[in-house]
């Protein structure tokens, strides 16, 4: 079975969210990593959670790409080890130049915390092989800096590659200014590497795994990964 590991930085508050979803839902084998540790010999899988490392100061991530795990984590994600970040972890992975793009202040620089619509855009992914190209999920996002921003070269580059997994739409998968609630350049949700072992999304499906939490939409990326490791 895959080990997984959830990085702790100072700040981070959805490590937890992220360790409940794979050891008590998805019956995973999973720990806490430490952001001063640099041992990874034994992890087959990392997140990089939500939160607000080092309290966000100087700007999203900013400062917790220089933890001292992170060098780690770019040694593992160039020998092609998967990575997850999610809303904070996403940022981080920007800031640490594994995934290309940066983050702006939402549009209207109001934090938001609700569930919104994202489209997924390939299945051809480890994190969206249980899905359809198409289906509309339902996933809680929590952030003030959520606001994806590429030049259009960059942009080009993400479509010909496939490497947008998610889009921001309404219930009904349409793109619209309104389901773009953070200004995010062409709605962009959700975006891979160009080979396709890191991920980084804005939406937390950690959040979205349990009925009685409002959503199990989440679950399906869960199950695509944990198939994907199992297969590799």
């Amino acid at each position: 079975m895959a080990n997984f590991g959830v990085i702790v930085f100072p700040g981070s508050n959805c490590d937890h969210d992220a360790y409940h979803a794979l050891k008590h839902v998805m019956n995973a084998d999973v720990k806490f990593l430490w952001h001063k540790d640099t041992d990874l010999s034994d992890i087959d899988f990392l997140i990089v959670p939500g939160g607000f490392s080092y309290g966000d100061y100087l700007r999203s991530g900013a400062i917790a790409r220089f933890s001292p795990i992170m060098q780690e984590v770019v040694k593992f994600a160039e020998k092609g080890g998967p990575v997850m970040g999610i809303c904070n972890g996403f940022q981080i992975l920007l800031e640490a130049g594994l995934i290309p793009g940066a983050m702006m202040h939402n549009n209207k620089l109001r934090f938001v915390c609700k569930s919104v619509n994202i489209r997924v855009e390939n299945t051809e992914s480890m994190f969206t092989s249980h899905l359809k190209k198409g289906q509309v999920l339902n996933i809680p996002v929590s952030h003030g800096e959520g606001n994806y921003f590429i030049d259009d070269d960059g942009l080009k580059a993400l479509n010909d590659n496939n490497q947008v997994l998610f889009r921001y739409t309404d219930a009904e998968g349409n793109l619209t200014d309104e389901a773009n609630f953070n200004g995010s350049r062409d709605s962009i949700a959700g975006i891979t590497n160009v080979g396709g072992n890191v991920l980084g999304m804005m939406p937390h499906p950690e959040r979205a795994m349990e009925k009685i939490l409002g959503s199990e939409d989440g679950k399906p990326i869960f199950d695509s990964i944990l198939n994907s490791l199992s297969i590799a």
